[in-house]
């Protein structure tokens, strides 16, 4: 009887193992069908996860908005309780925002994860139960469309993969803040949404060559700042390494260097909001981007893409009740903020440790150019103490206001806090507000188109005081609330991705009304006569500055720009600071 039922037991066991077999391969991808050298087309991915989704009740597919290549972006959720309403999913699980193929000549995410949805489904994984899954398949639907074997020059494999630009040619990973595609407005529309703890963006490595396959870039710690950075930097980061270790891969931080060894020392890449990470962390959920190495053999990089996703869902699972608590006391504490940092720089007093695994390299002349060309050699592998540069201080710091102004002819504006879940309120009557106001004193522009903008930085601004009117129908935006860090990241001239910096008030750059030189000189004669600190500031000028001694025209314009004749427009910006505890802050409780 004994062996009866050992028998039967083993019986059953094979059964199911045999089961689980034949479901994996009756939901065969197109890269295990290729022997891991092909990644699957925008419709063989998007068929695949249909046809998962019909099969299998813990799968959902939704269709969410549109994109700049006219097909429509779509979502799929793992949830083994079969429950797809985020609002509810949230209150008690952790939620992982998987995107791919962003740039989809970097392909690996969007085979990998197909891999990890599949063994979940069928039973390989077993189903995680503080978790759940959500993934963009192909965000880049455009640059997937436009498929060919050569524009990843420095890549090995797979066989045939995507373009980086999207259909406008627009390089979606630099768009999350200015938001000039409808790819980043349906993200935005996903995210606050599904509001994930988790944000995995998967890619593929250009720059230096090394022993990794897998390298990390977690949103920056200082930058993301508190406890939630804390725990990012100091748990959750030396977890996942671990985590991979024990499953024998290594990886190191993304090695964020070019043209020469990396083993020199180099440092973290700095996660502006124009990146998903920097934007995704301006809610408090931890980004990262996973970076497989270009030169490593495609299948081994979508191997360690699905592994690295995997180790990553294990430790949410575990760590689920600390992510959502930090993530919440961040959230709560963000809306108290009294100061705001901005223009991160390196902190060359802090550094870290590595123990890199590179290869040899070193300086050869060129058979091409005859000079000089770095070459590494894969035969002598070495490791080596390196020093990783992933601590950064602000530069500038300003003061939280209670609120900002916006006259409503700035719809670009309101466009895209409408989309970023902003709230707001109309003033009811035309009032005089004393607000802060800032003058633009000076600012830098790119030479070289940036994506669809000649972006401004080093922007220097005044602060002063000023009485501004304002009509019916102009807008208060509150700071004390989710979106804070967005506001000040967007609205702050400043900030390395401010509206300012990205052209959208150029308007104020230029100035509409002028003066005629011949008119203007008994003008500026009388004000001269009649002001002695004008006078005595612009003579001290004409001593110490000679090419102004001799620009006349150079003269009578100092004089006019600090006369009553000035618009008010030129080089005001248009967006206005209530400050806290002020008279004018009395509109909030309105």
């Amino acid at each position: 009887m004994k062996y009866i039922v050992l028998f039967a037991i083993l019986t059953l066991f094979l059964s199911c193992e045999t089961k689980t077999q034949d479901q994996i391969a009756s939901y065969q991808t197109y890269f295990e069908v290729s022997k891991g050298e092909g990644t699957a087309t925008y419709e063989e991915t998007i068929a695949f996860y249909i046809k998962l989704a019909k099969d299998f009740p813990e799968i959902n597919i939704q269709t969410i908005g549109e994109t700049d290549s006219g097909y429509p972006l779509h979502i799929v959720t793992f949830n083994p309780d079969g429950d797809f309403n985020f609002e509810n999913v949230r209150k008690e699980k952790t939620i992982i925002l998987i995107n791919n193929g962003i740039h989809p000549g970097e392909s690996d995410g969007i085979d990998a994860t197909m891999l990890l949805y599949r063994d979940l489904a069928t039973g390989k994984i077993s189903h995680p139960q503080n978790t759940v899954l959500v993934t963009i398949p192909i965000y880049n639907i455009g640059g997937a469309l436009y498929r060919n074997s050569t524009t990843r020059a420095n890549q090995n494999g797979p066989t045939a993969y995507g373009f980086r630009g999207n259909a406008l040619n627009y390089d979606l990973n630099r768009d999350f803040v200015k938001m000039d595609t409808k790819n980043a407005r349906t993200f935005t529309t996903i995210f606050h949404l599904v509001k994930p703890d988790i944000f995995i963006d998967n890619h593929v490595s250009n720059g230096a060559d090394y022993q990794y396959t897998l390298t990390h870039l977690f949103t920056q710690h200082n930058k993301l700042g508190g406890e939630l950075g804390n725990y990012l930097h100091k748990e959750l980061m030396p977890k996942v390494e671990a985590s991979l270790v024990e499953n024998d891969w290594d990886i190191t931080p993304y090695v964020n260097v070019y043209n020469r060894p990396p083993e020199f020392g180099f440092s973290q890449f700095i996660d502006h909001p124009r990146y998903s990470t920097g934007y995704t962390t301006l809610w408090s959920t931890l980004g990262l981007m996973v970076e497989t190495h270009m030169l490593k053999p495609y299948k081994k990089r979508v191997a360690g893409t699905r592994q690295l996703m995997l180790s990553m869902m294990s430790i949410v699972e575990k760590e689920h009740e600390t992510i959502k608590k930090l993530r919440q006391e961040t959230l709560e504490k963000n809306q108290k903020l009294n100061k705001y940092h901005f223009n991160w720089q390196v902190d060359t007093t802090q550094t870290s440790k590595l123990q890199f695994k590179g290869y040899e390299a070193d300086i050869i002349e060129s058979e091409v150019t005859g000079l000089g060309r770095l070459k590494y050699d894969q035969n002598k592998p070495f490791t080596k103490e390196t020093t990783y540069y992933n601590y950064y201080l602000p530069l500038d710091t300003v003061s939280v206001p209670a609120a900002y102004l916006i006259t409503q002819s700035w719809q670009n504006v309101m466009e895209r806090l409408d989309a970023n879940n902003i709230h707001y309120f109309e003033i009811e009557q035309d009032t005089t507000l004393t607000v802060e106001s800032y003058s633009i004193l000076n600012y830098e522009t790119r030479k070289d188109p940036y994506e669809g903008h000649y972006p401004h930085f080093n922007t220097e601004v005044n602060k002063s005081l000023q009485k501004v009117s304002f009509r019916a129908g102009d807008l208060v935006v509150p700071t004390a609330q989710l979106g804070i860090r967005y506001l000040m990241e967007a609205l702050e001239p400043q900030g390395a991705d401010s509206f300012f910096n990205w052209n959208f008030f150029d308007t104020v750059l230029q100035q509409k009304e002028g003066f005629s030189p011949y008119v203007f000189e008994d003008v500026a004669l009388d004000m001269l006569k009649k002001d002695s600190v004008l006078r005595t500031n612009f003579l001290m000028k004409k001593e110490l500055d000679d090419d102004f001694s001799q620009d006349w025209y150079a003269q009578l314009d100092w004089i006019y720009q600090r006369s009553k004749h000035r618009e008010k427009p030129y080089l005001r910006y248009p967006i206005y600071r209530i400050a806290k505890n002020s008279k004018a802050a009395t509109i909030l409780s309105k």
